[in-house]
């Protein structure tokens, strides 16, 4: 009955991948329906945790964009790349990483896209060659995040299951292991591909004048006036200021908070509060904060976790035992197992922190040493498999060369290679990292 409960797993994961967003999460609701009434398996615990942080979140970081912090925070990114152009290869995947990294969400990458592509061309380098790597970074970016649901996962189970292993611990695998990763795969991508003249490809598309007259950007962002400055900054200062308290309380201070709170609750307690200070220091709209960008593209991840993490958290409690007596041996002989069976989960399943509610259970029930499951967090990021995630499809439409694709074959795209090796140098770095430091 396991192949079936799992085909029926497959067969959501494929189905959302047609409908994309919030498919996911009806359809494992569904999933979960049908492995009830057909199969009469009880239904496993939803991730309610990792949606409350998520909930908190994406509340606090929507209130933020609305004071236009969130935008401050990306013109002074690009104020940097374009004073530095000669390195946009090194420097827009690290933006991309760093941003991601603030603000815990990957979609801050959608603003940047224009603007990495429009200092690329301007300056001749082949666009391919930086495109494809900023999205990749800005996903990679998540794990070294203290605000990610993925994180997030990771320190809950070590306070439920008593690791001992806080924030701090696992930051200081994931931060340097992801930034060595981005400039693995920025180095590879530096000389990537021909250059523009000698492509002889895109130069016979040049041919054509209605093709060359699009290449020129037109990136123009709106200027800020003064009071709007003033409260974007003052709502970026609250924003940064309550990162900071969190990642001090996490690492030096748990013991101040009433006892059995976990690192979860503190995340959602101080990530609602940030939230309601900037809401009533900068006199926010919140009916904007409803319609903000980050606000939708949070419950869309919301609601995908809630079904796709249910369904597998039911199939694979129903059959734990088989699981582990199958499995245990060899995963315990070979724990770095684990980081392939999570890549794989996360090509189907585009989450991060959906991937590791789904798998980190199993990781756990097999046996599989804490020290090494925090070495392989990177391992988690790979939907840039399947060519199709929103952010990747943005760089690829607004790289007005072409030079960012997906191939004939569509696995031969443009962030298969760079995707491979970032996630890859990751893992392995988080893998070693993790065991001299834990």
């Amino acid at each position: 009955m396991f192949s079936v409960h799992l085909a029926l797993l497959l067969i959501v994961i494929f189905v959302g991948i047609r409908y994309g967003g919030v498919a996911f999460g009806l359809l494992g609701g569904l999933g979960v329906s049908i492995m009830g009434v057909v199969f009469g398996v009880s239904a496993g615990s939803p991730p309610v945790s990792v949606m409350l942080i998520i909930l908190a979140v994406v509340a606090a970081s929507a209130t933020l964009e609305v004071t236009g912090g969130l935008a401050l925070l990306v013109k002074l990114a690009e104020k940097m790349l374009r004073r530095n152009p000669d390195r946009i290869v090194f420097l827009a995947p690290l933006t991309t990483w760093g941003l991601t990294a603030l603000v815990g969400t990957g979609h801050s990458v959608y603003p940047l896209l224009p603007v990495i592509y429009d200092v690329a061309y301007s300056k001749g380098i082949r666009p391919e060659r930086v495109m494809p790597m900023s999205t990749v970074a800005s996903q990679m970016g998540i794990t070294a995040s203290p605000l990610s649901a993925a994180v997030a996962v990771m320190v809950t189970a070590s306070f439920d299951n008593s690791w001992g292993i806080g924030l701090g611990s696992v930051l200081l695998v994931t931060i340097p292991a992801t930034f060595l990763g981005v400039m693995a795969a920025s180095l590879f991508s530096l000389r990537r591909g021909k250059e523009l003249t000698d492509d002889a490809e895109f130069q016979k598309r040049c041919e054509d004048p209605e093709f060359k007259a699009q290449l020129v950007s037109e990136v123009m962002g709106s200027e800020q006036t003064a009071e709007e400055k003033k409260i974007a900054k003052r709502g970026l200062g609250l924003f940064l200021g309550g990162i900071a308290v969190l990642v001090c309380i996490a690492m030096f201070g748990m013991e101040l908070l009433p006892k059995g709170t976990s690192l979860g609750v503190l995340i959602q307690m101080l990530m609602l509060s940030v939230g309601a200070i900037i809401l009533i220091t900068c006199n926010v709209n919140t009916k904007k904060i409803v319609r903000s960008n980050v606000f939708i593209a949070g419950m869309s991840a919301l609601v995908t976790i809630f079904g796709i993490a249910w369904l597998s958290d039911t199939i694979i409690s129903h059959h734990k035992s088989g699981i582990i007596e199958v499995m245990g041996d060899m995963v315990q002989a070979k724990p770095w197992l684990f980081a392939i069976a999570l890549a794989m989960g996360s090509a189907f399943i585009k989450s991060q922190a959906a991937c590791l509610t789904a798998l980190l259970p199993l990781g756990i029930s097999l046996g599989i040493d804490p020290v090494v499951l925090i070495g392989v967090i990177p391992a988690c990021y790979a939907y840039f498999f399947f060519p199709f995630y929103p952010s990747d499809l943005a760089a690829i439409e607004f790289d007005r060369t072409g030079t960012t694709r997906i191939g004939k074959y569509v696995l031969n795209h443009s962030f298969m290679a760079v995707g491979l090796i970032g996630v890859s140098v990751a893992t392995c770095c988080g893998y070693f990292i993790s065991m001299a430091v834990n």
